[in-house]
């Protein structure tokens, strides 16, 4: 991977990051704050991928995958409690 690439990436992930924090903290809906904080575990996979990619070590990419199943398992229940005020 191009050096120029990885760090062009890297910077537009960690603003990214922060963005998506600044939006979970001024949000006032729950709905936003879901979705923001959905958003921002994405971004963690994208670092963690990125991160993968430029070391070669492939435990980044289980921490990954394990990141996006426990988000979208959250991501269901907080949506469905928001949604119907219980869980299951």
């Amino acid at each position: 991977m191009h050096i120029a690439v990885f760090y062009a990436a890297f910077v537009w992930m960690t603003g990214l990051l922060l963005f998506c924090v600044a939006v979970v903290i001024r949000s006032r809906s729950g709905m936003t704050r879901i979705l923001a904080l959905d958003t921002l575990a994405l971004v963690m996979i994208a670092v963690l991928v990125l991160l993968a990619a430029s070391r070669d070590e492939s435990y980044f990419l289980d921490a990954a995958l394990l990141l996006a199943l426990l988000s979208f398992i959250s991501t269901i229940a907080a949506v469905r409690y928001h949604a119907a005020q219980r869980l299951f």
